[in-house]
């Protein structure tokens, strides 16, 4: 799809002074080195919130993360998109993973060590070293050769524990591990099990580390099939109630219902509703690659905003410092006036409230600081970022545009992905205005003779009603009067304004494929084409 699947090198030409940019990838990263890294070093954003960025963080393929309680299908989840083992799976009711495993492409099916994995310049893990061993040996690379693996990586995350599991210490930051994750992913899915609501006190910590990324953020509710309809509709309600609780945003959180694994239905009564939400989940899934472009350059947005909001306040804690005496005394007042410094920011330099850092994480952090070292404001530093996101910005938007245009569409095939794509196990295949497709004969014709019925009781005149009897009985489905105008277009094949038998079973055909749910077609498929029009309208196709 976009440049950055590829391995071109570079990103930019010099010729007559001025920078021309190839990529997308190649201008991201110029960007940010030339642009935004000088800020950052300034004013010591690594320190405080995310590492720098390397070639590969702008390299990479799109990633998926995998968050949730152990037991809920998180590995068996990826063992469905695959349909093959990795290397390192285990599954079990028990807590089996207790490692992150980054599952990738590659030639040859092995592990790779966290050790080795962080000291690769071809991974985008190099900065993940910083967690220290405790997390190192808990962290692997398992590569196989699979078509899904082509388009996207998937990370593994250790199941969340509940209880009194939760306070065994894993040895590592587990929360400060998934941000940094959550920082570079392009898509965060939470998972959940219809018989394991209850969000832990680790699990709570654990999406409120995702602050900031609402955007990346799906839900699912998996193993849905083990409760009947009622039972799922309580499920459900008690799922947005418990979330609405730790994840403090207005939206609702779009959360994809079905039993994510290749094993037979437990209750069927709900399938058709697991298979619709399997292919939204699906569309969002292969929809990544393609929209990867985008989303690193509005995760360059969002750590640019941050990194200047971070100048400003590390600029004016520096200000406020004494020259000789008292400078314990008055770092421990800024540090407890931070709150009100934020405000007094956000007047000064006419910024949203929403791009600062958490208040209680900023505080606990600078009381290790020293702030005479801190720098003061550099107007130059910047004017560089503002001119970034003011005018760079909008040409690699035209950049990106322009190779969506040059480029064909990249979506993830393989695996679980090409068992929806067609076939009679499609989606919606031979349901709706789909249903008959593939018989010879007309599948409205099994109904006609009560469609018959009621043509003659609106008194036809040489074979065929009027568009006002046809009305008459139209809007008894009290339909809205656009969908039934689209009925009337497609089952007027003629084009005569008047329905005679065959139309007008057509119409009352269409009529209850929308009361059943299912969507009209654009156009009228030949399948439905009745027998005595299909020559004509063929023609005049």
């Amino acid at each position: 799809m976009f440049s950055w699947l590829g391995k071109q090198g570079g990103g930019r030409e010099r010729g007559g002074g001025t920078d021309v940019v190839q990529t997308v990838t190649g201008g991201l990263r110029d960007l940010y080195l030339r642009k935004l890294l000088p800020l950052e070093e300034h004013y010591r954003f690594h320190e405080f919130h995310s590492p720098a960025l390397e070639e590969a963080d702008f390299e990479n393929k799109p990633m998926v993360l995998l968050v949730g309680q152990y037991s809920t299908g998180k590995t068996t989840f990826i063992r469905y998109l695959l349909e093959q083992d990795f290397p390192g799976m285990r599954i079990g009711p028990e807590p089996t993973t207790d490692s992150f495993i980054a599952v990738m492409y590659g030639e040859t099916e092995g592990n790779v060590p966290g050790n080795a994995l962080v000291v690769d310049p071809k991974k985008p893990f190099r900065k993940l070293g910083r967690f220290g061993n405790a997390f190192l040996n808990r962290f692997m690379c398992s590569q196989l050769p699979n078509e899904v693996l082509k388009s996207i990586s998937i990370i593994d995350s250790p199941g969340i524990l509940s209880g009194e599991k939760q306070r065994i210490s894993r040895g590592y930051d587990f929360c400060q591990v998934l941000q940094w994750f959550a920082e570079r992913v392009d898509r965060i899915i939470l998972l959940f099990d219809a018989h394991k609501l209850d969000i832990s006190d680790e699990f709570s910590e654990a999406i409120k580390s995702f602050r900031g990324q609402d955007d990346k953020i799906r839900v699912v509710l998996n193993k849905a099939d083990q409760v009947d309809t009622q039972q799922l509709m309580r499920v459900y309600g008690a799922l947005m109630w418990s979330l609405g609780k730790v994840i403090d945003t207005p939206e609702v959180l779009r959360v994809y219902i079905g039993s994510f694994w290749a094993h037979p239905l437990r209750n069927t009564e709900n399938r058709r509703l697991f298979e619709a939400e399997a292919q939204d989940l699906f569309k969002d899934i292969q929809s990544l690659p393609q929209k990867a472009a985008v989303r690193k350059l509005n995760d360059l947005i969002k750590r640019a905003r941050l990194a200047k909001v971070h100048a400003y306040i590390i600029s004016y804690l520096k200000k406020e410092m004494p020259s000789v005496f008292g400078k314990e005394n008055k770092k421990k007042e800024l540090i407890n006036k931070l709150p009100e410094i934020y405000i007094q920011l956000q007047r000064e330099h006419h910024i949203s409230a929403g791009d600062f850092p958490e208040v209680k994480k900023m505080q606990e952090q600078l009381e290790n600081c020293d702030f005479t070292k801190f720098h003061s404001l550099k107007p130059k530093l910047i004017e560089a970022v503002d001119n970034m996101l003011a005018n760079k910005i909008a040409s690699l938007m035209n950049l990106i545009r322009q190779e969506e245009s040059n480029m064909p569409t990249e979506m993830v095939h393989g695996g679980a992905f090409d068992g929806t794509m067609a076939g009679p196990f499609g989606h919606g295949y031979g349901e709706g205005a789909k249903e008959g497709a593939d018989e010879e004969e007309w599948v409205v014709a099994k109904d006609k003779p009560a469609y018959d019925e009621i043509f003659y009781t609106l008194s036809p005149i040489n074979g065929k009603i009027s568009g006002i009897s046809a009305k008459k009985e139209m809007v008894t489905s009290k339909l809205p009067n656009s969908v039934l105008g689209k009925i009337w277009k497609l089952a007027d094949c003629d084009g005569d304004g008047m329905l005679d038998d065959e139309e007008f079973a057509l119409a009352k055909h269409l009529i209850k494929i929308k009361l059943d749910g299912y969507e009209l077609p654009g156009t009228l498929p030949s399948h439905l084409v009745p027998p005595s029009h299909r020559k004509p309208f063929q023609t005049a196709e």
